[in-house]
């Protein structure tokens, strides 16, 4: 796996799963100490439950759910909005699985944190598609039969969506280093890297 492909893992929000952690246990040290909590400016309100609100936009609309701060995208995404295309692998950002677009860029759920997507456009594979027909890339992937078990594609297709939207027309070194983050056990490489460069000339073609 490249340098490249590990920005996937890091967050480009303002909390990190380190940082938040730390800010917990800070306030819980301070109860702790003074017997009561004291509100910290702009702090948010966790109901007993342990959960807070979050306001996602997924796929063009609005989700308001409360979550558990330990809940990753891919924990909200398929465990409690059944969007299930995005696929649970590795879960420690190895194997592209649960790529999603954040604001047009590849990333993986797994690695993000649900209230680390707060004030972002996530796009799953089911937002890639027009109504009930395909989109360019999953139309690809169709036509040059680039999977066989099935289980990374749905993470293949985002991550190639992600590629196209920053580079149109990208060659083969391109198309191979930026789906270097997602794993095919299959082994059905070469197909994909056809399917990618296919849903570059669909999309020329405006057909998605």
């Amino acid at each position: 796996m490249s340098e490249d492909s590990g920005k996937r893992q890091d967050s480009q929000r303002g909390i990190s799963r380190r940082n938040f952690l730390g800010t917990m246990g800070a306030g819980t040290l301070g109860v702790a100490v003074s017997g009561r909590a004291a509100p910290a400016q702009g702090a948010v309100a966790v109901a007993s439950d342990g959960t807070q609100p979050v306001t996602l936009r997924i796929n063009g609309r609005r989700v308001d759910l409360r979550v558990e701060p330990r809940w990753t995208l891919l924990d909200v995404l398929r465990d409690h909005l059944e969007l299930v295309g995005t696929k649970l692998g590795c879960a420690r950002g190895e194997c592209g699985a649960c790529t999603v677009l954040v604001d047009g860029q590849a990333q993986y759920a797994c690695m993000t944190l649900a209230l680390e997507a707060e004030g972002h456009e996530i796009t799953t594979v089911e937002g890639l598609m027009h109504g009930e027909e395909l989109g360019a890339v999953q139309q690809a992937f169709v036509e040059e039969d680039a999977f066989q078990c099935g289980y990374c594609t749905p993470g293949q297709v985002v991550a190639a969506e992600g590629l196209l939207r920053g580079n149109p027309n990208p060659d083969l070194a391109e198309i191979q280093e930026g789906m270097s983050g997602n794993l095919c056990r299959c082994g059905a490489y070469d197909h994909i890297f056809k399917a990618v460069r296919r849903a570059a000339q669909l999309k020329q073609l405006g057909t998605g």
